[in-house]
């Protein structure tokens, strides 16, 4: 799609954004039901399902479906044939044009320069992926050790698959987080999985042979395909997560100062903090995996709070501009109902919450959490997020961080 188009789309979501659209505008003749998307990434091409619901006052409602998830996008606008559908608390949107049985625009990261991705879905389409009617040629369920060919040896990642028939879903866990939902097939001896969960685009395959993975290529959004492979693999274990930032020599406690998500400044040493159990949540409304985090952490403060602890969110965001980070986080605060505390800590990368937060080796991944306790002594940090996408890997998370706390909060408050 040439950019004179995307310009287009772009001036059509200021118009929709400018004009009111009463119930009978908005009832324009999109189809509710079961439709198939098709994002066209510079190598592959992204299948992904979603169901269109059309609300009692008129207006639309669609849910991105990988595997397990079902992720509520509510926020949708029509006028006329165009449509515009922001991507739940995610800075970024598809956009287009639509007519009874299809949807014809682009996939935007708004905060990112020309980042448009064509995109197309017709409906009625309930697969994912194309078969061609081949029988899968083998069961792949199990665990793996992945190795990516672009990164030492040393770092392996863990496949977790499911394999029902044809139907195979599962995950990919990282040292710095997961995969999230992954959906697809098995036909004859090729393997192929998805997911859209309208920040993060996914497409993994491989050909299966014997108890390995062979000719692996994983594609992200825009970047080029990487090349993978893995090897059935019970063992296979990740660097323990709380191994991998650490306080530097001489540091036992954390302390800043950083601009609230309102007007407020929020420091680690405000009366609120002290003599309570703090937990400090590094994320951004960017990062999928903090999304995952933060509707675990949310409803847990909620049901806490009174035993003396408290949450702050550390917002690293992908601009600058802090009344633009304050707006995305407030956005995320309502839409995911969190009660806890969010400062505005820095921008996404990892080397700028590294000096933001100067009294650690390093930070390697969005989210990252530290644990401090009732004197303020930091008692552990936490890398990455293992999210309800990985199974049993979730169950262990909750049931280990449950009793820290409990520990935690256990203690007496004691002088530092």
């Amino acid at each position: 799609m040439k950019t004179t188009v995307f310009q287009g789309i772009l001036l059509l979501l200021l118009v929709i954004t400018v004009v009111s659209c009463t119930p009978s505008e908005s009832a324009a003749s999109l189809t509710t039901g079961q439709w198939r998307g098709v994002l066209t990434l510079p190598e592959q091409a992204l299948p992904f399902t979603f169901e269109v619901e059309k609300k009692a006052e008129g207006s639309f409602r669609m849910y991105l479906i990988n595997a397990g998830e079902r992720l509520e996008l509510d926020s949708i606008l029509i006028k006329g044939d165009s449509i515009y559908i922001p991507m739940h608390i995610f800075d970024a949107q598809i956009a287009g044009k639509f007519t009874d049985t299809t949807i014809q625009g682009a996939w935007i990261k708004n905060y990112a320069q020309n980042y448009h991705i064509p995109f197309r879905a017709a409906h009625g389409q309930e697969y994912r992926f194309e078969t061609n009617d081949k029988q899968p040629a083998a069961n792949i369920t199990g665990k793996y050790a992945i190795r990516f060919a672009d990164r030492p040896d040393s770092l392996i990642s863990i496949g977790v698959f499911e394999q029902q028939g044809a139907k195979l879903t599962g995950t990919v866990l990282t040292r710095t987080g997961d995969y999230r939902y992954l959906d697809g097939v098995v036909a004859g001896h090729e393997m192929k999985l998805s997911t859209f969960d309208g920040e993060h685009a996914y497409v993994l395959t491989a050909t299966i042979q014997g108890d390995s993975l062979v000719n692996g290529k994983f594609w992200s959004g825009k970047a080029k395909g990487r090349s993978w492979s893995a090897r059935k693999d019970a063992n296979a274990a990740l660097p323990d997560p709380s191994s991998l930032t650490f306080l530097k020599d001489g540091h036992s406690t954390i302390d800043f100062s950083f601009p609230g998500s309102d007007e407020d400044t929020i420091r680690l040493s405000d009366a609120k903090y002290q003599g309570k159990v703090v937990i400090l949540q590094l994320f951004g409304t960017w990062c999928p995996n903090c999304m995952d985090e933060t509707r675990f952490l949310a409803p847990w403060y909620e049901k806490n709070k009174d035993r003396g602890v408290e949450i702050i969110g550390l917002a690293y965001e992908k601009k600058p501009e802090l009344e633009y980070a304050r707006k995305r986080v407030q956005q995320m605060k309502q839409r995911l109902n969190v009660g806890y505390d969010f400062a505005i800590a820095g921008t996404s990368d990892t080397e700028s919450a590294s000096k933001s937060l100067p009294m650690l080796n390093q930070v390697i991944s969005f989210p990252t959490t530290i644990f401090i306790d009732k004197t303020g002594k930091v008692r552990k940090i936490h890398t990455g997020f293992s999210g309800p996408g990985t199974g049993n890997y979730y169950e262990a998370f909750v049931e280990e961080f449950n009793l820290f706390m409990d520990k935690l909060l256990s203690e007496e408050s004691k002088a530092m």
